[in-house]
């Protein structure tokens, strides 16, 4: 049994926030990731570029240095990585957590490989890890992918691309300038408001010139080894296919967050319970940082806006120890 003052769930860039306020503070603390470092990073399409530029992904005041204003999917993967390993962070990699309970004033904390004990705990677990399903014959299909990566993949292929936010849309770019014949499924009547704005105007173009095939007010309805079906106001359309990318979005682990206890609003949005002065649950001692803490508004929280929480997590911690 290992004893600590504090266990970080999740090794993305806040739980490595996370991470480098308590050392800072002196705690006994460890990161547990179930992959590599920044592991939904690195689960990231290959040529993939973030929203925001690089100043705003900073943590801890180091400064990130991109090519370009908005950086890249490997540049970021380095900024991340070096940062681990320059300051020597506590951290179990490709070691994934089966369950939290708490005794009194006690966590005990079951992973794959040993059992830790810890005072507190944050969770910085994000939420890609869980796709929404579309709830279809044919999506168990090994044609079917919710996780795009790289589109050298797609080339001569058919290629239906279900969904039309920034995930959907650059898959669809990408892999029709590579030879693919992409068709885009999009549920509403556009292309999402949210997909950047130095992309949509191209997606747009692409679609209204004919060399993207886009239905909208549309649902794949079936999926079988060599075609879809896709129903859309003019009717029921049979498309020839070879692939699909269900690029719909994902959900946090919101069964996880109930087997610690932690409360989720009684409505759609499934907001978990946390003060948000403090970033500590209605679980004494049990926090939560990062994207996880907007339930399934997932574009609530980045980056940007949730590094912060590091900061305000280890002052409460902070607080209770001294």
């Amino acid at each position: 049994m290992n004893m600590l003052d504090l266990i970080i769930i999740g090794g993305g860039p806040i739980g490595i926030a996370c991470a480098l306020e308590a050392k800072k503070r002196g705690l006994n603390y460890l990161i547990i990731e179930k992959g590599p470092i920044v592991n939904s990073l690195f689960n990231y399409p290959i040529n993939m570029q973030f929203f925001s530029s690089s100043e705003k992904l900073e943590i801890d005041g180091v400064p990130f240095i991109s090519k370009e204003a908005k950086p890249k999917r490997n540049e970021a993967l380095e900024y991340y990585r070096r940062i681990v390993t320059t300051n020597d962070l506590n951290i179990h990699l490709f070691e994934k957590v089966i369950s939290v309970e708490k005794q009194e004033q006690l966590f005990t904390i079951k992973t794959e490989k040993q059992t830790h004990t810890t005072s507190f705990v944050i969770v910085a677990t994000g939420f890609y890890d869980i796709p929404n399903n579309i709830g279809v014959p044919g999506e168990q299909l090994p044609k079917v992918s919710h996780y795009y990566k790289d589109p050298h993949f797609y080339a001569k292929q058919k290629l239906a691309v279900i969904g039309a936010s920034n995930s959907a849309v650059d898959a669809a770019l990408e892999c029709y300038r590579k030879g693919a014949e992409v068709t885009m499924i999009v549920r509403g009547s556009e292309i999402g408001k949210r997909v950047k704005y130095w992309v949509r105007p191209d997606i747009i173009n692409r679609i209204e010139e004919g060399s993207i095939k886009a239905y909208y007010n549309a649902s794949v309805t079936e999926i079988s080894e060599d075609k879809i079906t896709v129903n859309t106001p003019e009717g029921k359309h049979i498309l020839d296919n070879d692939y699909v990318l269900a690029l719909t979005g994902y959900t946090p682990n919101f069964e996880f967050l109930k087997s610690m206890g932690v409360n989720l609003s009684n409505d759609e949005k499934l907001y978990p319970e946390y003060n948000k002065e403090t970033m500590e649950s209605n679980v004494s001692n049990l926090y939560l940082a990062g994207v996880i803490c907007g339930g399934m508004d997932t574009h609530v929280w980045f980056i940007e806006n949730s590094r912060i929480h590091a900061t305000m997590i280890m002052e409460s911690i902070h607080s209770k120890i001294t």
